[in-house]
């Protein structure tokens, strides 16, 4: 009842050598747009070359997602998604059961004289594909990225449910028996650690933390991302955020609100980071009031400082 033979794992020989070395990951990313550190290079390199799923974890805003998205992107391979929150459940993540045509299927049978067996209901006819046994089962010449997006919001029991498909690339269905990928996908996990995750799924996965970029590489991210932005902009502002950062605040900027900050100021018209124009803007930065008071007393101390 299983596609392939069931000892097929996540293997180098399976995935293929998608990237030759470190060089050439940051070299198609940056082709791409997407500026990466040589750690999080590097972690791509051996993670595709070693067949291992990938473990990013790091602070809101990091670019982790884009990370996996700007992957599927680099390698021409389709992107799944899972987009994890609290109560997701094997039925929605790895597989499910047609039960509006396993119902229509009794009918009709009952209309003709027949009797099905458990063993009739319970068929591949009847199986839906969730996301991850939808990679599994992928049959395309490219094998596809799945993203985990976010897994420390899902619930311990969810972490338990992905094992087996993160070690072996297998997904079991009591009912079917053991499915394994041919060409086991690309997988990526990213949590913003709000809550510890269990050493099991860590074990099978590599791992890398991805760190605010230092003041340089945000600033070529920035002028990367926002063209329409001035140098003096683009520097003044990624230097406050990293200050920003700094203070006590319930949700830190990340890159991403860099961005949304800097393009903010570009379409209002700012070429400098000066008070009057920049204070307007701050909702991009700030996203609680408590925080909003604070950047703005910093922004205020900042500008007066740079004046």
């Amino acid at each position: 009842m299983t596609d392939v033979a069931p000892d097929a794992q996540f293997t180098t020989a399976a995935s293929g050598a998608l990237f030759t070395d470190v060089d050439d990951v940051t070299r198609r990313f940056d082709a791409a747009d997407h500026l990466l550190d040589v750690g999080t290079s590097a972690a791509i390199h051996l993670a595709t070359a070693l067949g291992r799923p990938l473990l990013l974890e790091g602070e809101p805003g990091v670019g982790k997602t884009t990370a996996a998205k700007t992957l599927a992107t680099v390698i021409g391979a389709p992107l799944v998604r899972i987009q994890c929150y609290e109560g997701l459940t094997a039925s929605e993540a790895l597989y499910d059961w047609n039960y509006q045509r396993q119902l229509l299927a009794i009918r009709l049978a009952e209309a003709r004289g027949d009797r099905l067996t458990e063993s009739d209901l319970f068929t591949d006819e009847f199986l839906i594909e969730r996301p991850i046994l939808q990679c599994v089962r992928h049959r395309g010449d490219r094998a596809p990225v799945l993203l985990i997006d976010e897994i420390d919001r899902a619930e311990d029991e969810f972490e338990a449910l992905l094992l087996e498909f993160l070690g072996e690339a297998s997904v079991t269905v009591p009912e079917l028996g053991t499915f394994t990928a041919q060409r086991p996908p690309v997988v990526v996990l990213t949590s913003n650690r709000s809550r510890d995750l269990h050493d099991a799924l860590r074990r099978r996965c590599m791992y890398h933390w991805i760190d605010y970029p230092s003041p340089q590489r945000a600033v070529a991210i920035v002028r990367r991302t926002v063209p329409g932005a001035t140098a003096a902009l683009i520097e003044s502002a990624t230097a406050f955020v990293g200050r920003a950062r700094e203070l006590d605040l319930d949700k830190p900027p990340g890159v991403a609100e860099t961005i949304d900050w800097v393009a903010a100021l570009a379409v209002l018209g700012v070429g400098e980071l000066v008070r009057d124009t920049g204070v307007v803007s701050l909702g991009a930065l700030a996203k609680t009031p408590d925080d909003r008071e604070t950047i703005e007393q910093a922004f205020g101390e900042f500008t007066s400082a740079a004046g």
